[in-house]
């Protein structure tokens, strides 16, 4: 427990907090099953894998069309948190029909704690390195990700990195030995590596965005007195800031004389403005229309859109905190444009989306998967906005380039991640488990577009082929004869199993079972779509 003398004196000097989850604000019908849930949990002890002194949360509800009623709880044992230890309960006319859960036993740890919070502040921040601000926190938690659940210590150390990321750095330490679990960072940024506003007396007004990335677009505005401001009063009141090149802080909501903003320029500082809060609207819209998820977190909050965050910082992210996304600069186009493209805005959006769903905990597995949730859902924001200064794909990024009729240059291809010389084509059981969360979500985005498109080579970029691929090329175990089942569908069965079968740690073998049950609900278990679903799995190797 090596640790410098200033790390050690905030350690002492910590205190320890305990949370519990808050339970969502839910609609009269939500509020009716959630209820009839609560009544089901003593009769299903073995189901839920329920052990003395465990309580339980309802954290969201989903009722379907024909009464089914699918319950997200959190679980705490003697109080603590237990991370890994969601689930959701699927019943029908008062009767459980099943649990989605990685739980696998009832069984709980052995107290009390051998390793206090203190030492294991120490621990996590002989990782964690000196440069943090205010004091580390320290809660008690069951982690109950592995084989068996153990009591442990959840640390968590906030600050910049040296390329200007905030970082919220959790560290699972073992209560018992010291050793250090687990870990994940709570800032879910767009690339790997370096990298709602008040409305007050307002009216809404609609404006027009010079972009810079596509091109002239309608913004939803407000008319407060004689200023328009970046507030969108139709959706949540959701604002665009300008952070002014400042890493700390929410910045200013953009506010002008004029409802016009930018010049398609990057000159402009409203400029990229207008792409992000475009950004931010079309992915609203996507879901409402779509899911009929009525935003972020379902009941209609709007978020903060921070833009022009940090010098050249050459990165996007999402914030639980703020409850905001975060766009840098780039380097304005040297190498790359500011990160405000549609896909990007979409990206980072569905982490909140997911943070307020499925919970997919940004480490292993489940990281990765919430990685290829936000690409897969940034990607049908293009396909929803239909804009024809930014051509809808499979490619992510492609607008931050420029010259890039051909495509070469993007963050993420999704018919073949490896393209981009670090995401991962196909499950290996031996790698993928323990890859950073931006390759192992290859498998996630390459699964999808085999199920939406088939084992098809996409067509449009430079001479129509792209990179000399072949379907051979696009599977992992020969089987060219995949055929896609289509967008729509592929989208619906995505976000199903998002809001109804995963939770916090499902890996990939149970996002194959949760888009199979996601499947079977929409089209049947027979269906060609189920069908596809299981071989779409088979071609990245998720058996």
């Amino acid at each position: 427990m090596k640790v410098q003398a200033s790390l050690l004196c905030l350690a002492i000097a910590s205190a320890l907090s305990v949370a519990a989850a808050p339970a969502e604000a839910a609609s009269p019908l939500k509020s009716a099953a959630v209820a009839r849930a609560n009544s089901q949990l003593a009769g299903n002890t073995a189901l839920i894998r329920r052990a003395s002194s465990d309580a339980f949360v309802a954290r969201d509800a989903v009722v379907d069309g024909n009464g089914t009623e699918h319950v997200r709880y959190q679980r705490t044992w003697k109080g603590m948190p237990v991370i890994g230890g969601d689930f959701v309960m699927h019943s029908r006319n008062g009767k459980v029909i099943n649990v989605s859960q990685t739980l696998k036993t009832d069984a709980r740890p052995t107290l009390p704690a051998r390793i206090s919070a203190d030492q294991a502040i120490v621990e996590a921040g002989s990782r964690f390195g000196t440069w943090f601000h205010g004091a580390p926190t320290s809660r008690t938690v069951v982690y109950a990700r592995g084989a068996s659940p153990v009591l442990a210590h959840e640390v968590v150390f906030n600050g910049i990195k040296a390329d200007q990321t905030p970082t919220e750095m959790h560290y699972v330490v073992d209560a018992r030995s010291g050793k250090v679990l687990d870990q994940w960072d709570s800032i879910h940024t767009a690339k790997p590596g370096p990298g709602g506003g008040n409305s007050g007396a307002c009216t809404p007004a609609v404006g027009l965005g010079k972009s810079l990335t596509e091109g002239n677009v309608t913004l939803d505005t407000s008319l407060c007195g004689s200023s328009y401001r970046l507030v969108d009063m139709t959706r949540g009141g959701g604002a665009t800031h300008n952070m002014a090149m400042k890493t700390v802080g929410m910045g200013s909501v953009f506010s002008a004389s004029s409802n016009t903003w930018g010049n398609n320029l990057v000159t402009n500082s409203q400029t990229v403005a207008a792409d992000a809060h475009y950004g931010i609207a079309m992915t609203w819209d996507y879901y409402k229309t779509v899911h009929g998820r009525n935003g972020i977190d379902g009941i209609g909050t709007g978020a903060v859109t921070r833009v022009h965050y940090g010098r050249n910082y050459q990165n996007a992210f999402w914030s639980d905190n703020c409850y905001c996304m975060t766009f840098g600069d780039g380097d304005n186009g040297a190498t790359i444009l500011p990160l405000v493209a549609l896909d990007i805005a979409g990206h980072e959006m569905s982490h909140g989306v997911t943070s307020r769903s499925a919970g997919l905990v940004y480490s292993g597995e489940s990281g990765g998967l919430n990685e290829a949730t936000s690409d897969i859902f940034g990607t049908m924001v293009e396909f929803y906005a239909n804009n024809s200064n930014d051509p809808a794909d499979y490619v992510l990024g492609e607008e931050l380039f420029t010259n890039n009729a051909d495509m070469k240059k993007a963050i993420r291809y999704m018919f073949k991640p490896s393209l981009d010389n670090y995401s991962q084509d196909c499950y290996d059981p031996a790698t993928t488990p323990t890859q950073e969360v931006h390759s192992n979500s290859g498998i996630g985005n390459h699964f999808f577009y085999l199920l939406a498109e088939g084992a098809v080579v996409p067509t449009g970029f430079g001479s129509g082929t792209w990179a000399n691929l072949t379907p051979a090329k696009l599977v992992c175990n020969g089987n060219t004869a995949i055929t896609g089942i289509g967008r729509t569908a592929a989208d619906k069965i995505w976000y199903r199993a998002l809001t109804v079968y995963m939770t916090s740690s499902t890996n990939y073998a149970g996002a194959r079972a949760a888009t199979i049950s996601a499947s079977t609900d929409l089209y049947g278990a027979a269906s060609a779509q189920t069908n596809a679903v299981k071989a779409a799995w088979s071609a990245v190797l998720v058996n």
